[in-house]
């Protein structure tokens, strides 16, 4: 009886595995696949940042010549990665800052009040969003010309004008992303501060914006990343060393002598790429928590 029994009791065990890789399985073989796709290019510079020749014909995926961090020590002594980085961390962290404050006080009021103009305004900030702001790079440049003149220290090569022009398309997007969040709340929240004696402020500050956390967070990142990465707008203004920001400084690492500086420019890619780990890892929680909490309770 026993002998009989070993084949059926073999074929029943593989059936459970190759329903369980039917239906979970292959989830981890693609999530496994993705993971090694989104780690190749890290590790690839990672080598490149560690390779003592520095260039980009020596460089593989595993490092052949040895490890070495000569490559971060010459971005620090022959280029100005310093300030390139301070004035990346100031005109991101302040843009973004103010440019989800903007957008929070503009949603609300679309969201929350009725007035002339309200509809045309919302459409008007989508319709201006589909055309890139470097369209009008030419007039941008003429205004700046004349504010350079007048005020030297919001124009060209410094970071206050960058600034500014940033925050000229701050609106936008990310005013009809927090209009939606808005709109899912309860107006109840409103009228019971009202009759509480609250103003439009304080109904703002302390009621609103605690519940678009999440929201808050996820354009905030957003705008962080944007911000610090944008390059095109900031190689027009910023011309002198100690102007420029990480994006227009480790450009010219590589447009002139790619293969040469190929491993400072990898050191630098992953110096940069930590302040916005960093952003990431502080809002995450206010994602989470927000998402998985709700807005009203009781």
């Amino acid at each position: 009886m026993t002998v009989a029994q070993t084949p059926v009791t073999n074929r029943n065990a593989g059936r459970p595995r190759g329903r369980w890789f039917a239906q979970v399985g292959w989830r981890h073989l693609v999530g496994v696949l993705a993971v090694v796709f989104s780690l190749f290019p890290i590790l690839f510079v990672l080598s490149a940042a560690l390779n003592p020749l520095g260039t980009l014909s020596s460089t593989g995926l595993v490092p052949t010549e040895g490890v070495s961090f000569e490559n971060f020590t010459g971005l620090f002594e022959r280029t100005a990665f310093e300030r390139w980085f301070l004035n990346s961390l100031l005109v991101a962290g302040v843009a973004s800052f103010v440019s989800v404050f903007l957008s929070a006080l503009a949603a609300y009021a679309f969201s929350r009040m009725r007035f002339a103009g309200r509809r045309p305004g919302l459409l008007a900030l989508l319709l201006i969003q589909m055309f890139p702001q470097f369209l009008a790079i030419v007039a941008i440049f003429l205004i700046f010309t004349t504010v350079t003149d007048l005020w030297p220290a919001i124009g060209f090569n410094t970071p206050w004008g960058l600034l500014l022009l940033y925050l000229g398309g701050a609106l936008g997007v990310n005013t009809w992303l927090m209009k939606g969040f808005f709109d899912t709340l309860p107006r109840e929240l409103d009228e019971s501060a009202t009759m509480d004696g609250a103003s439009h402020a304080q109904v703002f500050f302390r009621i609103m914006l605690p519940l678009v956390a999440p929201i808050l967070a996820v354009t905030g990142l957003l705008a962080f990343i944007g911000t610090i990465n944008e390059f095109l707008m900031a190689n027009v203004f910023l011309t002198s060393a100690e102007s420029k920001t990480l994006a227009v400084g480790m450009f010219g690492l590589v447009a002139g002598e790619r293969n040469n500086n190929f491993g400072i420019f990898a050191a630098g890619t992953l110096l940069t790429a930590i302040p916005t780990v960093l952003v990431f890892q502080l809002v995450q929680r206010y994602i989470v928590s927000g998402l998985t909490a709700g807005a009203v309770k009781g």
